[in-house]
């Protein structure tokens, strides 16, 4: 405390903040003092200071229909139609062409200028964040067209009038008192736009007081005594409220019992009312219009509302001369005779049968109600549908017993074959079942297995075959090596069926894909 005393007095120099500027000792210590979450370890000013956005947020906006590049010929992964390389097929937004760019090779479209740039605080949050202020000026040039043809009929009218009332041979001092009537009615015109401006949003409704009530004037939206619409319902997940335009479109409360609720929503007046009679008329400009009509709801309204209540009239016309005929073909049964008692109370003498909870035992046949698709539609001279006989998993025909959908029906005829086919077919099956539950007992032999010329029933020696292969190896090496021949070779011309198949058992086939593999 001394010391913040001396700095004051001027006796002690000042204090000095982080970036080494000396702070005022007057400034009072709410201000002085940063917030705990700054983390600000010595005092400084920092804290009442403009801080500085971040330098990668921008408040700019994307250049609008800015293209980049033009190519001449279709690059590979370019859009089919237009020949773009920034965006798909899919989303291309020019006309879907009859042939497009990728075939043709012509009137390849520019690249699309394409930004990233991440907005700040304030960009966000803009509604007006990239537009065109140049585009007003269109506004302005039909306002001036408009207030100069005002001005032409109001000459034009003054120059009727007067001549009307001073005769042609006055013609040129009655344009002196043209222009001063004009200048008037311009006076005039403007007391009138001040006087409108004054009232503007003037609302004249009953307002609710302690006295009982009394009309008067007020110039807002909605009665102070009433809950503003963006605080019935607090949650952020609930009917969105645009405080531009002060709409919510949607029912902030939509599970309140509506006949409790004052406020259910801006949608609500859109389909009740003059809304849905406007809405009615919109639509039936536009159909007018597709029929060949040259009628535009906003360009001629009064001329678009005629030609509704027209059609209105005409309609009903039609309809009520319809309704005469059919009634004049028919007649009408409720100009007739009154109906006898029995008849107008449902007496009859019909006999329905109830059980104790009051349903129909019997005396009422219940109507089978019929679905959206065809029924009892018969194909291939059958006399049931498809669907209509079950059996073993599989639908078929009730008729002929077939389950293959696109089959001819054959009848009484068709369902005897198949049983005797069936028949058949487990008479089949047992004799096989029987013929393997008693298996022959045969004497397992060693069978040739090589060669095609091979008698059938040929028993083999394992013995004899394995010396039969040891000689036919010995036979393979002495072809493959004359030098190991011997002397005094004795040849036995007969061959033993055992030495016929070891020949063939060693034999080389041409077709052994292991051929290559022997030496």
């Amino acid at each position: 405390m001394e010391l913040e005393e001396a700095r004051k007095a001027g006796l002690a120099p000042a204090e000095v903040d982080e970036d080494g500027k000396e702070i005022n000792p007057h400034i009072p210590q709410y201000m002085s003092s940063a917030p705990w979450y700054l983390n600000a370890e010595r005092p400084s000013l920092k804290h009442q200071r403009k801080w500085k956005s971040d330098p990668n947020y921008t408040k700019s906006w994307y250049d609008r229909g800015a293209k980049i590049y033009q190519a001449e010929k279709y690059r590979k992964g370019a859009c089919e139609n237009c020949g773009a390389m920034t965006h798909t097929t899919k989303s291309c937004m020019d006309r879907p062409r009859k042939v497009g760019a990728k075939w043709t090779d012509k009137n390849i479209a520019p690249d699309e200028k394409i930004e990233t740039f991440e907005l700040d605080y304030d960009g966000k949050r803009d509604r007006w964040n990239g537009y065109d202020a140049a585009s007003y000026a269109y506004v302005i040039e039909r306002y001036e067209a408009r207030d100069e043809a005002r001005k032409k009929y109001r000459k034009d009218q003054q120059l009727q009038k007067l001549e009307e009332k001073n005769g042609s041979q006055n013609g040129e001092d009655g344009v002196s008192d043209d222009e001063d009537n004009e200048d008037a009615l311009k006076v005039d015109e403007a007391k009138v736009d001040e006087s409108k401006q004054m009232d503007f949003a003037k609302v004249e409704k009953r307002v609710r007081t302690t006295g009982g009530g009394s009309t008067g004037t007020v110039r807002n939206l909605r009665i102070r005594e009433d809950t503003a619409k963006y605080l019935l319902n607090l949650d952020v997940n609930s009917a969105h409220y645009d405080p531009k335009t002060r709409s919510m479109r949607e029912d902030p409360l939509p599970d309140m019992d509506p006949n409790e609720k004052f406020y259910a929503g801006d949608n609500q007046n859109r389909g009740s009312g003059q809304a849905l009679e406007f809405k009615q008329l919109n639509i039936h400009a536009w159909e007018a219009f597709d029929k060949g009509h040259d009628v535009h709801m906003q360009a001629a309204p009064s001329q678009a509302e005629l030609l509704y209540k027209n059609y209105r009239i005409n309609k009903e016309k039609l309809k009520s001369q319809v309704k005469e005929s059919i009634m004049d073909k028919y007649g009408n049964a409720a100009d007739e005779e009154q109906l006898p008692r029995e008849l107008l109370l449902g007496q009859s003498e019909r006999e329905v049968e109830y059980d104790r909870a009051g349903r129909i035992i019997k005396g009422q046949e219940q109507a089978i109600p019929k679905s959206k698709y065809e029924e009892d539609v018969y194909i291939n001279n059958h006399t049931s549908v498809w669907g209509s006989w079950w059996k073993d998993h599989q639908w078929g025909y009730k008729c002929c017993k077939q389950i293959i959908r696109n089959s001819y029906c054959t009848g009484a005829a068709g369902i005897e074959a198949a049983e005797a086919a069936a028949d058949l077919m487990r008479a089949n099956i047992a004799r096989k079942e029987t013929a393997e539950e008693i298996p022959a007992q045969m004497e397992e032999k060693k069978l040739a297995t090589w060669g095609t010329d091979v008698p059938d029933g040929l028993v083999l020696d394992q013995k004899l075959l394995a010396e039969a292969l040891k000689k036919e190896d010995g036979r393979k090496r002495e072809e493959k090596d004359e030098r190991k021949r011997k002397y005094n070779v004795k040849w036995n011309d007969q061959v033993t069926a055992e030495d016929m198949e070891a020949f063939r058992m060693k034999r080389v086939h041409h077709d052994d894909p292991m051929k290559d593999f022997l030496n």
